[in-house]
């Protein structure tokens, strides 16, 4: 079995796999267990012969061009791709005809394994010689920040600044535009149409992000079908063994909630109407089956890690938490959010039954990622949390310290304004695990689903219109923290999360009725 050390056969698991294959598994298992687990029999196996196998990839590779768009509006793209026609990279273009043929660079994307190995170089080669070929401008975003060291990956290769070009200055965002002119118009002002076709390409920037967040969409979605066919590649003798395999239910799990956290993001992106539905994945019933392992096995397990936090606090933690936070951790009761109270009721199942993959399918999300703990008659909350999100924890930690301390006693619209800081992080088995004190609240946009959807909640919400109450409180509240933070912070803002006053009892938002204006009771910053 894949699990035991001396698992080996004629042909092993991963050698049945594309190279593409081996990279999303590899892409599961976070960095931090995979650095401490060379031994365990997996991660030997996916990375055998890895870096030789991308090298191998990479200087059999070509440029494809060119790809037009099927619905003939402009979209074109130049590929990357291997002789084995796996892709390894992709620019992705606009074509404008007037007032001068040119082709907008909308972005170059290279896959993660492959960077750092010249092919973003060689694309950009590619479409410099496909410009002059068509005796077209080009113009691209320069996004990198002036002083990182492949800031002038561009004027390398004879890209100029607008304002260099036209004497006027062309901002986009944080950005700058920057031109490519071919030999063949080099002789010719192009000043005014250069201006034009800057206009234009802000005038179509709503046209052009929906449909780069559409390609997003449908690429993600297949790599995602890749990424289940590779699983179910790797894992099948398990699978049909029936037996319980740690690892495989690990992997799988890991899989779900990857899966279930792009479908939350998707739904906010510019332009998507849901077209592309990861309904395409249908799950075996053998997967669905699985009882879901949200931590590492022990043949991929690290030392845990006291991370950060409260010291004193820490001590006062069990100690079998504490030699074994994962396992303890996990097996913590599930917080009772209102969406799983209902689907309990609606399925028939009880808080302590295990819940499986196919659970986490029906219920859109993770309910294992947060945990109730009691510390000396105190209710915390563990969070489940990947261990790359630790560094900007921290972060959040510090703003939130320094608006606690700077607005004691701050309102807005009427609710009370508190924050709710980590206490303590601990790294174990892949995961971080975030200490939080428990608050009488819910996360702002469950609130909000749960009045518009409960019928018990959709008469009252419709009289009083507690949504907009709930929506403009936390709008306010944003703007409140926008205005707090310094400019390096604001990469921050979209982290932060925002909880408000719930009645866990009666399933109801706690409201102040006033004849002046009803208003929450309170809102938490986290």
């Amino acid at each position: 079995m894949i699990n035991t050390p001396g698992h080996r056969t004629s042909e092993t698991e991963s050698q049945r796999l594309s190279l593409n294959g081996k990279l999303a598994l590899i892409g599961l298992i976070e960095e931090g267990v995979r650095l401490g687990s060379t031994d365990a029999p997996m991660v030997a196996d996916l990375f055998k012969d890895l870096g030789d196998l991308v090298n191998a990839t990479v200087s059999g590779s070509k440029v494809d061009r060119l790809k037009s768009d099927s619905r003939n509006n402009g979209f074109k793209i130049l590929e990357i791709n291997a002789e084995t026609g796996e892709n390894l990279g992709r620019l992705n273009m606009l074509y404008l005809k007037k007032p001068i043929p040119c082709y907008y660079l909308v972005y170059v994307e290279v896959a993660v394994p492959f960077r750092k190995r010249g092919l973003g170089n060689r694309i950009l080669k590619a479409f410099r010689d496909f410009l002059i070929e068509k005796s077209a401008v080009g113009i691209l975003d320069n996004i990198i920040p002036q002083d990182d060291p492949t800031f002038d990956i561009y004027t390398k290769l004879e890209w100029r600044s607008i304002e260099e070009v036209t004497g006027s200055p062309a901002i986009n965002g944080d950005g700058l535009y920057m031109v490519y002119i071919p030999p063949t118009l080099a002789d010719k002002d192009l000043r005014d149409s250069i201006l034009r076709l800057v206009h234009h390409i802000k005038r179509r920037r709503p046209h052009i992000d929906m449909r780069d967040n559409e390609l997003m969409v449908k690429r993600t979605i297949e790599e995602f079908k890749d990424l289940y066919s590779a699983l179910m590649s790797y894992f099948e003798k398990d699978l049909e063994s029936g037996e319980n395999h740690a690892l495989a239910r690990f992997m799988f799990t890991r899989f779900m909630t990857k899966l279930l956290g792009f479908q939350r993001r998707i739904s906010e992106l510019l332009g998507y109407t849901g077209g592309e539905s990861l309904q395409q994945i249908d799950l075996d019933p053998r997967v669905r089956r699985l009882k879901i392992k949200s931590y590492a096995p022990k043949e991929l397990a690290t030392n845990p890690l006291f991370h950060s936090g409260d010291k004193e606090l820490w001590m006062h933690l069990d100690e079998a938490l504490k030699q074994n936070p994962a396992r303890s951790i996990e097996g913590l009761p599930n917080y009772r959010r209102p969406a799983l109270k209902a689907w309990l009721e609606k399925t028939g199942a009880t808080p302590t039954d295990p819940i499986n993959i196919g659970d986490l399918l029906d219920l859109g999300f993770d309910p294992t990622r947060l945990k109730e703990l009691t510390i000396d008659g105190t209710e915390h909350i563990f969070e489940r949390m990947q261990p790359r999100m630790l560094l900007q924890l921290d972060e959040r930690k510090t703003v939130l310290l320094r608006l606690a301390e700077g607005s004691p006693g701050k309102r807005i619209r009427n609710a009370m304004i508190a924050m709710n800081p980590p206490l303590l992080v601990i790294r174990d088995r892949g995961n971080g695990y975030v200490l939080r004190k428990k608050v009488q609240g819910i996360h702002w946009e469950e609130a909000v689903e749960q009045l518009q959807t409960v019928p018990e909640l959709k008469s009252i919400n419709a009289s009083v219109k507690l949504d907009k109450i709930i929506q403009t409180t936390v709008r306010k509240a944003q703007d409140w923290v926008r205005s707090k933070t310094t400019p390096e912070e604001h990469a921050l803002l979209d982290q932060f999360t925002f909880f408000v006053s719930w009645d866990f009892e009666a399933n109801r938002p706690r409201i102040v009725i006033d004849p002046s204006g009803s208003f929450l009771e309170s809102l938490w910053i986290a």
